[in-house]
């Protein structure tokens, strides 16, 4: 597993750097507390949850931001960031549209091109690739957020609004494809 190291530059500017910051922030796992757990083997250990994440390959960089995700990477080639976040707050258990809108919050211009249900470790997960605005900027993202168990996980995909969306897709969609509850901690 690579080094975690702070959140490079997304881009080189600051701005986007703290707007990235807050849309991981946004997360559900950020209604509750901060997860602060360990990835050793491709299995994540959290307070509240464990889980299992497909692989994720050297080209990506380990980062944490305000230590408000469970798990980030950085692609600098590709300036693309994707995440894991869990959260086990009764208060969650509402739709995933709902859950969904939350993670839209902060991003301006925002339009849907895709949304499907799409099955994932026994349950349906909702899959939602959006282009949107973040700082003005154009950014091409794809969330896909599962509740199981009393949990709710997401995952994200963000990009520049450029080919580097479908080079970083593969690398995301073989971490989710990998994704199963592993029990509690």
């Amino acid at each position: 597993m690579p080094k975690s190291t702070r959140m490079p530059g997304l881009l080189e500017s600051a701005a986007v750097r703290r707007r990235l910051a807050i849309w991981l922030l946004m997360s559900p796992a950020a209604i509750g507390c901060a997860t602060t757990g360990t990835l050793q083997n491709g299995v994540y250990r959290g307070v509240e949850t464990s889980y299992r994440i497909g692989p994720v390959d050297e080209s990506w960089t380990a980062v944490t931001v305000d230590r408000q995700n469970d798990l980030a990477w950085h692609n600098a080639s590709k300036e693309a960031v994707m995440h894991v976040d869990s959260d086990c707050d009764p208060a969650l258990d509402i739709p995933l549209t709902a859950l969904r809108s939350h993670l839209m919050i902060g991003f301006t211009e925002r339009e849907v091109v895709e949304e499907e249900h799409v099955p994932m470790d026994g349950r349906e997960a909702l899959r939602t690739q959006f282009i949107a605005k973040l700082d003005g900027v154009p950014r091409q993202i794809l969330l896909q957020i599962l509740k199981k168990d009393d949990c709710v996980y997401d995952f994200g995909l963000i990009t520049p609004l450029d080919s580097s969306f479908g080079e970083a897709l593969p690398d995301f969609d073989r971490l989710v494809a990998g994704f199963g509850t592993t029990g509690q901690p």
